[in-house]
């Protein structure tokens, strides 16, 4: 976790090493803009937030054969456009990877304990949990 933006390419070679590693697959989220948003505001509790995602990636390499993980999420004041976060999962095989990025980003949307704040023309606004979001984590509970 960083306040600074990350360089996509170098962090997916870095799961790239190894003649055994496959697959390798990256998800990047971005800020959208529209409807007036100036900026993203997103807090975290330092200790409690690493905790979580090293469990979440420990629950990913215990459901899938894979040869690494990663997850980089920023914090901080953020503008439309700015890189938000990035998953990346490496496997032997592509179906594990793209299993467990999935995994990865279902969790880190609903429990991951970070507090975004959209700061538009019209005031500024916490972003509410979404049904959806909490909805996607079921078909993991199968």
């Amino acid at each position: 976790m960083s306040e600074a933006d990350f360089d996509l390419g170098a962090e997916a070679a870095r799961l790239e090493a190894g003649e055994e590693t496959g697959a390798v697959v990256t998800f990047t989220g971005r800020v959208r803009g529209g409807g007036g948003l100036r900026r993203m505001v997103i807090e975290h509790y330092p200790g409690m937030t690493e905790r979580a995602l090293t469990e979440i990636a420990g629950e990913a390499a215990r459901r899938w054969p894979l040869s690494g993980t990663m997850i980089y999420h920023r914090h901080g004041s953020l503008a439309p456009g700015d890189r938000i976060m990035m998953v990346a999962t490496a496997s032997r095989h592509r179906e594990a990877a793209f299993a467990a990025a999935s995994f990865l980003m279902d969790y880190l949307k609903s429990r991951a304990p970070f507090w975004k704040k959209e700061e538009t023309d019209d005031g500024a606004d916490w972003v509410a949990a979404r049904d959806a979001d909490e909805a996607a984590l079921e078909r993991w509970n199968e």
